[in-house]
């Protein structure tokens, strides 16, 4: 009897034991509690450098991950395996997770840094009044280009995509709505249409563009540009920003029937844990000197108006990362189109991609 009770008091000693370990763990590492915060965000999207700053400062860890789009992001959210504190979607993710309940409202009374944020980019059609986004970088889409491989052509128009002389010298980004949006711009169309008979047309426009597709890729496309292995691509203005500091020859243009102007905000998820600490980071990214170095970062435009007084006048003056506010009001922004269209642009997206091969 002496021995069952020595043995159920180990037990029970050794339960309590694990218990604390795992109790310290969860606050410690591994998953989001008081004392850290787990970020999702695209890859080379921050400077690490600002990671170390921030757990120094205020003694919260960071735990550090990465998606590769909207749709992944939102699919781990839903998910729920995971806890995230802080997300950064793009403007029609938002939306999309607006409708799905998966957004915890902000709370401006513990961000007094959002007073650096430039008003253009606050109150947006995506989330009236920032209830629960505030913004973190912005741009647009267009087309990058080496001249030096061109005999010097421009591309001040969608359609100088289709010149024969570009035959095996264009890629374009792995992506659905930046592809079809192309062709839709490219026939004087909305790149958020939902006119069938318009989404078509578009499909068999780029269809004709076949000649000149070298291939359609991620984030391969920055250095196939840098190499000279391609000489056009359909590309994002910080994608195309990164080009340009390797390869001095490149060159970024926004053709002037439109294209997207596109916002990515941060946001705090329902998953998140520890909602004292995601505003923190949030209020932290909104420093005007820490925003500064991390536009110059990554490379894409801050919309931080006081970080702008950090920042290399020759950057912030050039238009191609900068457009003034008359240039952005020809761009559209993207809009939540509901599952069943986006899953029309999959499948013409998906169709062009198989002819290809």
């Amino acid at each position: 009897m002496k021995d069952i009770i020595r043995v159920s008091v180990v037990i029970l000693a050794v339960s309590a034991i694990l218990i604390f370990i795992n109790a310290k763990l969860a606050n410690t590492g591994g998953a989001s509690g008081k004392n850290s915060i787990t970020v999702f965000n695209w890859g080379e999207y921050l400077d690490p450098a600002l990671l170390k700053q921030f757990e120094e400062e205020t003694g919260i860890k960071v735990i550090y991950e990465t998606f590769d789009s909207n749709e992944a992001m939102m699919t781990k959210i839903e998910q729920g395996g995971t806890t995230y504190d802080i997300a950064v979607p793009s403007e029609y993710a938002i939306e999309k997770m607006k409708e799905s309940d998966l957004l915890i409202p902000i709370d401006k009374a513990k961000l007094p840094n959002l007073k650096n944020i430039d008003p253009y980019f606050l109150d947006l059609a995506f989330d009236p009044e920032n209830k629960f986004s505030i913004p973190y970088f912005w741009g647009t889409l267009g087309i990058a280009y080496n001249p030096e491989l061109l005999d010097g052509q421009t591309f001040e128009s969608w359609e100088d995509l289709w010149d024969p002389s570009l035959e095996q010298e264009v890629v374009l980004v792995d992506s659905a709505r930046e592809v079809i949006g192309m062709g839709l711009n490219a026939l004087g169309y909305s790149l958020n249409s939902t006119n069938i008979s318009e989404l078509e047309e578009a499909a068999d426009k780029l269809r004709t563009l076949q000649p000149n597709i070298k291939a359609i890729i991620g984030d391969e496309i920055t250095q196939l540009m840098v190499n000279g292995e391609a000489a056009v691509a359909l590309t994002w203005s910080g994608q195309a920003a990164d080009m340009m500091w390797d390869n001095e020859d490149i060159d970024y243009a926004v053709p002037e029937e439109g294209s997207n102007l596109w916002f990515d905000n941060m946001v705090i998820p329902r998953t998140a844990k520890n909602i004292d600490g995601a505003h923190a980071f949030i209020n932290f990214m909104l420093d005007a000197e820490i925003a500064a170095q991390n536009a110059d970062y990554v490379g894409y435009s801050t919309p931080n108006l006081a970080a702008l007084d950090f920042m290399d006048p020759e950057v912030i003056q050039d238009e191609r990362y900068y457009p003034d506010e008359e240039a952005r009001n020809h761009l559209e922004v993207y809009k939540n189109l509901g599952l069943e269209m986006l899953g029309t642009y999959n499948e013409l997206f998906l169709g062009l991609k198989m002819d290809l091969q």
